[in-house]
């Protein structure tokens, strides 16, 4: 029985289940509750659909469809976890996709009618899972809460992208999710820390501190960069915590050729894949589109399956690129990914990469010209006129 929780977010399609479940890890996250968010629906789905501009949301959301491989998956993933899960289900199990439940151990419903109500209840009570809340959703009305125990019960309103705000009873709810996640984070770092493969641990937390940003609002930008790097020796390293993934990969690029290995919630410590270059490369578990101009080349990469399998990715080859020109990689995709990329690719003039909530810049993370140093900003819309695109 694996020790940590794993909190179902169910209820029927258009509940406001993602929205929901965004507000309530931003809440747990303030609080420094630490968890990880599943997305057990193959719908291509993050933080990022939340806090990118909606053209962008557009623009990198992918539909995809549930498969007994990627139950499998999930299933896998949920069984070894290694940190408190908050798991969002989709709105139409199967009762072959509902095997996921069983590898949950509690169920916040929401629904906007009492039959989904009725309905999802049903299915935690099958599958044995304590429901912690069941919430009435609304487009237009207040926040309303009618029961506070044992379950919490009550009407939540305005769950819509971009627009929802952290509500009383969002604040309830997070509050007994804060009780059922019971590990600190200090716990949980000490833990993991404690395991991690190399003598050198770059904890994302403490790195942040070294520099100065702020507690409060500890948001990593592009300016920070420089300063980070100035903190990390040239040396085999493992990097822990929650950070954007051009931090990851410019950490990672400067410590190669040594090794390094990432924290992944569903896979523990595990080095970034390996990729290749070639240019016989052919896309399979991953795709990509690529973008040329005279000063670099753009490859936006794409999962080509719905649900990323690390040892099915790890070898893939990537294509082979002008050498003379810089690298800007892009793409929904797991830091392993990203960052393994971003080795392939190191040997080129400089490397640039796009984080998906500010999709009209790649940050440089590393850099052999004078011209883009890391830090720099690379505007990739709007100024400038494509050679070719292909994918």
């Amino acid at each position: 029985m694996n020790p940590f929780p794993a909190i179902l977010i169910g209820g029927p399609p258009h509940s406001g289940k993602s929205v929901l479940t965004y507000l309530l890890t931003q809440e747990l996250r303030r609080q420094r509750v630490e968890h990880y968010v599943l997305r057990a629906c193959p719908d291509g789905e993050g933080d990022w659909s939340q806090e990118a501009p909606p053209e962008t949301v557009r623009l990198l959301r992918q539909k995809g469809s549930f498969s007994a491989n990627f139950v499998d998956r999930v299933c896998r993933d949920l069984a070894q976890r290694h940190l408190p899960l908050i798991v969002d289900a989709g709105g139409k199990p199967t009762r072959d996709q509902e095997r996921i439940f069983d590898h949950c151990t509690h169920a916040v419903l929401i629904s906007a009618t009492v039959a989904g109500l009725t309905e999802w209840r049903e299915r935690a009570e099958r599958h044995g899972l304590a429901i912690i809340a069941e919430l009435h959703s609304v487009l237009d009305g207040a926040d309303r809460i009618d029961a506070d125990a044992p379950v919490l019960r009550g009407q939540i309103g305005r769950l819509e992208r971009h627009t929802g705000a952290v509500g009383p009873v969002a604040l309830a709810l997070a509050q007994r999710l804060k009780q059922v996640l019971s590990y600190t984070d200090v716990e949980l770092k000490a833990y993991h820390l404690s395991h991690a493969p190399t003598e050198l641990v770059i904890d994302i937390d403490h790195l942040a501190r070294r520099i100065g940003l702020p507690e409060r609002e500890r948001r990593w930008q592009p300016d920070d960069l420089p300063f980070a790097l100035n903190e990390v020796p040239d040396t085999a390293l493992s990097i822990y915590g929650r950070g954007p993934n051009w931090l990851y990969a410019a950490l990672a690029l400067r410590a190669a050729p040594n090794t390094v290995f990432l924290f992944d919630p569903r896979l523990g410590w595990q080095p970034p894949v390996s990729l290749t270059c070639a240019s016989s490369a052919a896309p399979d578990a991953v795709s990509w589109q690529i973008t040329t101009t005279s000063e670099w080349t753009w490859i936006e990469m794409q999962p080509g399956m719905p649900y990323l399998d690390y040892h099915e990715i790890d070898g893939t080859t990537l294509p082979a690129c002008d050498p003379q020109r810089g690298i800007v990689l892009s793409g929904k995709i797991p830091h392993w990914l990203t960052v393994g990329a971003a080795l392939a690719y190191r040997h080129h003039p400089w490397l640039a990469i796009v984080q998906a909530q500010e999709y009209t810049n790649g940050i440089v993370v590393t850099s052999r010209v004078q011209e883009h140093r890391p830090g720099s900003l690379v505007a990739l819309r709007g100024n400038w006129n494509p050679e070719h695109r292909s994918g």
